[in-house]
């Protein structure tokens, strides 16, 4: 920790014992420490924060005449006699008969005879394993582990007690892990507190020290369940408080107050060729109210496919413009850069905005052109790719800016945008549904604006769940789709990145030359040039491709309205968050368009999990499903950018915990702003260094 003072947890010297490497913990070593770094273990505070997986209940130690066969049974005795035995070439037993006073049992480990130089006659050694007994014999214990000593009369890390499972990996077994925690808790001793005592004191917290020593090593159950208590509110405490933090710091500094526009926001919504919902009426009020404010916005705007997103954005973009000032948009693809011009120059054609588009593939004069009109002022609007935060693009006067689909992109990238103008608004947009709590962690500095109701008229996608046996039938209706002129997609799911070219032609070859030869079949993975991608997407939304074999790349990507099918291969292989932006790629046009998902569950719960997509057009309902099922970390299909891992900390279930956290970060918020007044500045030394990475300095 950063604590002051040089000594932590009766380590002297000008380090903190936390911030050793594990090299200098007893038994590890620097060849040791090499196997703790692929685990990510570098430091102390590392290994005492790599939480056990689970504890078996090796509590009981049963005496060897009470042995019940097929149990796993832990037992104490003392070493009669030791014998290794060559069963054949390549297969060895090292047998170890105990005895207990009540009775005899073999101990037994195969290939493994290099232990029998460790057991002596008299020695005392315990051991768990599966128990079994042959006609006539005295039982053997097919050992899982062992230690040497009764527990009681010595202390056991392995028996005896609640034994904590870690993740591991080779070169580290679990008595070594065991043995280097404990070691860590011993080194570390009476460890200070890293958030503030005031809030260990209202919401009656275990303390630190105990809290590691129980969640590692407990007592018993309800002592584990008031460390896990302890260390996950800690956990988000951290983060909340964080994130709370940044959020004031926003509040506080100057930005441009986009004072008038309300005329011209007033003509942008008459203009309209349909009417807006009331949730779009409700998010646009939300974000005008922050531009007038004389504080930066800082607001990410959440809405299900085809909620009407763009056209929010647009209505931001007119009041930028009203008020003189320029703004950004950026999306993750050319396609997509693509797909925001031409819908924001059909949305405001009639209010004077002029709109450039950027992007990588372009010709240099084109680019140069469209870079001078930039920073001259004679573009309003700029949409453009990842070429936006380019050193070469200077804006005028950038007051808004905008990124679609934010989370394609790293804190760094959307940061870069954003220096492009003095302190400007900032509105970040997503099609994927966060459940509430997800959007509290990973957006906790943020204001939340959600468009939760769909324009009127637009068809629900038929969805339905089809064996796999039943294939055929189903390439069948995709041909009667083709046939009426309509376009179809056909996903495949792909585990290893290195495997995708494989599936998709896999499933390419298979219905070119199937029941779909003769129609214009193309394929789309995401190991192909971003051009030759750029070209196929393009070809596909002019209707040259009437069927596109692809990953999971076109999950976010251009409107199509004549796609009407959406075919998912082995769908149990994604997330229902993910199959619902998948879905979300038809029933973009007027015509009724189906999703199916290709899929034989092995299981009654496999089966009704996917059932939920069936039954539920509410991407919300289906985020909070699909997070209840996977957890945070494999929320989006990939571990997002700029997201801290959370160790211990589980959602939903910890969701209570999670409010909890945020509501004593909101109540010392006032304390932090001035932490010397209140003796708070170490803790807000942890926060900067627990991070900083993440959400810059504090």
């Amino acid at each position: 920790m950063s604590e002051k003072g040089g000594k932590t947890g009766g380590c002297s010297g000008s380090t903190p014992v936390f911030a050793l490497s594990v090299q200098f913990i007893k038994g590890v070593g620097p060849r040791k420490a090499k196997a703790f770094e692929r685990l990510g273990i570098a430091t102390v505070e590392d290994l005492l924060y790599h939480f056990p997986r689970y504890h078996l209940d090796r509590r009981e130690i049963t005496r060897l005449a009470n042995l019940v066969e097929g149990n796993i049974q832990t037992v104490s005795g003392q070493v009669v006699m030791v014998e290794t035995k060559r069963v054949r070439t390549g297969f060895d037993v090292c047998r170890v008969l105990l005895t207990d006073g009540t009775g005899r049992a073999w101990a037994v480990w195969f290939n493994q005879s290099y232990l029998s130089r460790q057991f002596r006659q008299g020695m005392l050694l315990t051991v768990s394993g599966k128990v079994q007994r042959r006609s006539g014999q005295q039982p053997e214990i097919i050992v899982e582990d062992f230690e040497q000593g009764v527990p009681g009369q010595q202390l056991l890390l392995s028996a005896g007690r609640l034994v904590p499972v870690y993740s591991s990996c080779r070169g580290l077994t679990q008595r070594v892990l065991r043995q280097a925690v404990h070691q860590a808790l011993e080194m570390a001793g009476q460890l200070p507190e890293n958030i503030p005592v005031q809030v260990i004191t209202t919401v009656g917290l275990m303390a630190r020290s105990e809290a590691l020593h129980q969640i590692h090593f407990p007592q018993d159950m309800e002592l584990y369940a008031k460390a896990r208590h302890r260390l996950v509110f800690e956990e988000f405490f951290l983060h909340q408080t964080a994130h709370l933090l940044m959020r004031e710091g926003n509040r506080r500094m100057a930005g441009v107050a986009h004072r008038s526009g309300r005329d011209a926001i007033a003509r942008f919504q008459s203009s309209l060729p349909f009417p807006l919902t009331t949730a779009q009426k409700r998010v646009i009020g939300e974000i005008m109210a922050d531009m007038e404010s004389p504080h930066p916005m800082a607001r990410m705007l959440q809405g299900d496919v085809g909620s009407g997103k763009t056209v929010v954005a647009a209505a931001a973009l007119v009041k930028a413009v009203a008020n003189g000032y320029q703004g950004a948009m950026m999306a993750p693809t050319e396609i997509l850069a693509e797909q925001h011009f031409r819908n924001l120059q059909h949305l405001t054609s009639s209010h004077g905005v002029r709109i450039a588009l950027l992007k990588g593939e372009m010709a240099r004069s084109e680019k140069a052109k469209v870079l001078e009109d930039i920073a001259a002022g004679q573009v309003d609007v700029v949409v453009g790719t990842q070429a936006l935060i380019q050193s070469s693009v200077v804006f005028r006067h950038l007051s808004l800016v905008i990124t679609d689909e934010q989370h394609r992109f790293g804190v760094r990238q959307r940061a870069a945008l954003q220096a492009k103008g003095e302190i400007p608004d900032s509105l970040v947009m997503t099609a994927t549904p966060i459940p509430r709590s997800m959007a509290m962690i990973m957006y906790g500095d943020l204001d939340l604006s959600v468009i939760d109701e769909m324009p009127p008229g637009r068809k629900p996608v038929t969805t339905r769940l089809v064996p796999e046996e039943r294939r055929q039938q189903v390439m069948l209706f995709v041909k009667q789709q083709l046939d009426l002129g309509r376009q179809a997609y056909v996903v495949c799911p792909v585990v290893e990145e290195s495997q995708q070219m494989e599936a998709v032609m896999e499933v390419f070859d298979r219905l070119r030359s199937g029941l779909l030869a003769g129609y214009r079949i193309a394929f789309l993975h995401g190991r192909m040039p971003t051009v030759e991608k750029e070209r196929v997407m393009g070809a596909y939304r002019a209707g040259e491709i009437q069927v596109l074999v692809s990953t999971t790349v076109v999950e976010v990507g251009v409107d199509v309205p004549n796609a009407t099918v959406m075919v998912v291969e082995d769908a149990g292989r994604f997330g229902l968050a993910q199959l619902h932006q998948l879905r979300g790629r038809v029933g973009r046009g007027d015509r009724q368009s189906y999703c199916i998902l290709l899929c034989t569950p092995k299981t009654e719960e496999a089966r009704q999990r996917l059932e939920v997509l069936v039954k539920n057009t509410d991407g919300f309902i289906i985020a909070e499903h699909d997070l209840r099922l996977r957890g945070p970390g494999e929320f989006f299909g990939t571990r997002q950018h700029g997201l801290p891992e959370f160790r211990l900390a589980r959602l939903p279930e910890d969701w209570p915990l999670l409010q909890l956290a945020r509501l004593q970060g909101q109540r010392m918020l006032p304390l932090l702003l001035i932490p010397d007044k209140y003796g708070l500045h170490t803790f807000i030394e942890e926060l900067e260094r627990k991070f900083g990475q993440y959400l810059g300095k504090i």
